[in-house]
């Protein structure tokens, strides 16, 4: 493939537009609206790239006191341990995802036996429907998502969210009929669709700047570990036809730590802020952040939340407007490049290209793949804040692009039979890992942080709807495809996909490592200015 309490209500915080700004702020509006001749907002050059990490890299700091949000170390030589305080609630909201992947996995091995025991089987329409009706609920929840984050915040949202993962869970576990199993699917889909969108929001909010990039690696270290969890699990299923009921039974469990976990997590300072919930807001900066400069932190949430409550209540008709049109062009792209390079085609097909070397274990060779995606996620926890986003996201697609072409030639020229199922195997784990690195994660955390605080969950949900509908089209015409044109064909179009998405990638992406969400909104929208003038 390529993803709730109360608090008492606090008087509002003063107008911000009395409060002068900060030295680092007008130090950024002032280089930002210096550049006459600007791109458009999202395309990148040397120069721009290097305005940006100035703009990060101009922090101003106090002496003897930490940097803001966990950057560096202290000044006494120790560790920095800024990302600790933040590490908790950013791995309850990753349970989430985990949810997410088991879910993908486990149908994969069971379905048979869930036919065969209902009733439908010999019906490929009738299997697939029951793996699909999960997509079509997940297009659904992910439209709704952003009406109810925005009234009711993230954390709440995903607590309520979790009662479709339980009761879809239940009422699949224990389906007597097809209309049983479906409806089940159906409402796990709706939950799935909500947490894909939030989640990664949520993560970006609550996260220190420095280390965002990591942290929204968690939500694909989360699925890859749900798929694995459920494979590793679905084992049994080879010797017992009735084992998916207990698998998801155990689905349902989670459900519920979830539901349970978010109680204890922290709400997004932004989403406080925007409700005027300044002493919650600052109390949760003060627990995630730093203990310091939390009144710096609010004027600067502000300066953007102030801005945007003046405006007119955000709509769906406002991804039309600058710059939110351009966020949006960019969240749907990523995510059809990110589909049709083929990332569910390929997966779906790997059982069949382990079985070429002896592994007939459909769930053993799943297995394989999910741990290969483990991996690269591992990698990419690592690399997001070090390398960047668009530098990982342009490699993990040029990457994707030689793997497909390393399979479409040992599929076209094959020299030696066992030869060529060996480059057929690297090649498939290959371009999974690859796109664990950077097509992966990087497409889900890089859309919400370019997105305004008002649009945020809009744009969120209009890019994952995206995403689903793509995924449905792939799952649907792509064995279809295979027996048409040949599996040499197919894979070769997905490196070709692959290598058009690192160019779209490297020409439209803007670099946001090291950068808060505000200053990546105030620049972006002081470049929309300055193009209007």
């Amino acid at each position: 493939m390529a993803v709730l309490w109360s608090t008492p209500v606090c008087p509002p915080f003063p107008r911000y537009a009395a409060t002068p700004l900060s030295p680092r702020k007008l130090g950024l509006i002032t280089l930002v609206s210096r550049r006459r001749r600007a791109p458009a907002d999202f395309r990148t050059t040397p120069a721009r790239d290097s305005l940006i990490t100035r703009s990060s890299a101009d922090r101003q700091r106090k002496p003897g006191v930490e940097e803001d949000e966990g950057h560096g170390h202290q000044e006494d030589g120790s560790s920095d341990l800024g990302w600790l305080p933040a590490l908790p609630h950013v791995m309850i909201a990753s349970m989430a995802n985990f949810l997410f992947g088991y879910h993908i996995g486990v149908m994969n091995g069971p379905i048979e036996a869930i036919a065969k025991e209902l009733g439908f089987d010999g019906s490929p329409f009738l299997e697939g429907l029951v793996v699909s009706i999960f997509i079509v609920g997940a297009f659904i929840g992910c439209l709704s998502s952003s009406s109810f984050s925005d009234m009711l915040g993230y954390r709440l949202t995903l607590q309520i969210d979790s009662i479709p993962l339980i009761l879809g869970a239940l009422l699949s576990a224990q389906a007597h009929s097809l209309y049983e199993m479906l409806c089940g699917r159906f409402l796990v889909g709706l939950g799935i669709g909500v947490n894909t969108v939030l989640v990664p929001i949520y993560i970006s909010e609550v996260s220190p700047t420095r280390y965002r990039g990591s942290f929204g690696s968690l939500c694909q270290i989360g699925t890859c570990l749900g798929i694995i969890a459920s494979l590793s699990l679905d084992l049994p299923s080879e010797s017992d036809p009735h084992w998916w009921r207990s698998l998801l039974f155990i689905a349902s469990g989670f459900g519920g730590v979830l539901m349970l976990g978010m109680q204890f997590a922290a709400e997004s300072p932004r989403w406080l802020c925007k409700m005027e919930r300044v002493a919650d807001a600052e109390r949760v900066i003060r627990s995630l952040w730093s203990k310091t400069n939390v009144e710096n932190y609010i004027k600067e949430i502000q300066s953007v939340t102030k801005n945007d409550a003046s405006n007119s209540k955000a709509s769906w008709f406002d991804l039309l407007v600058e710059p939110h049109n351009k966020v949006a062009f960019i969240g749907g792209s990523l995510f059809i490049l990110q589909q049709f390079s083929g990332i569910n085609g390929v997966l779906y097909f790997s059982s069949l290209t382990f079985h070429d070397i002896g592994i007939t274990s459909g769930s053993l060779a799943s297995l394989y793949v999910g741990i290969t995606n483990f991996v690269g996620s591992l990698f990419a926890l690592y690399l997001m804040d070090n390398q960047g986003r668009k530098r990982l996201l342009v490699g993990s697609y040029v990457g994707m692009a030689f793997s497909m072409f390393v399979v479409a030639l040992a599929i076209f020229s094959p020299t030696d039979d066992d030869l060529s199922h060996t480059f057929s195997v690297f090649g498939s784990l290959m371009y999974i890992f690859t796109f664990a690195i950077g097509a992966g994660p990087v497409t889900g955390l890089i859309i919400p942080e370019l997105s305004s605080a008002q649009m945020r969950s809009k744009i969120m949900a209009f890019s994952f709807s995206i995403h689903w509908i793509c995924n449905f089209l792939v799952g649907l015409y792509f064995l279809e495809l295979v027996e048409k044109l040949g599996v040499g064909a197919v894979y070769a179009a997905f490196g070709s996909v692959s290598l058009l998405s690192a160019m779209f990638a490297a020409y439209f992406i803007v670099e946001t490592k090291g950068r808060s969400l505000e200053e990546i909104e105030i620049s972006l929208n002081s470049n929309t200015t300055n193009r209007g003038r």
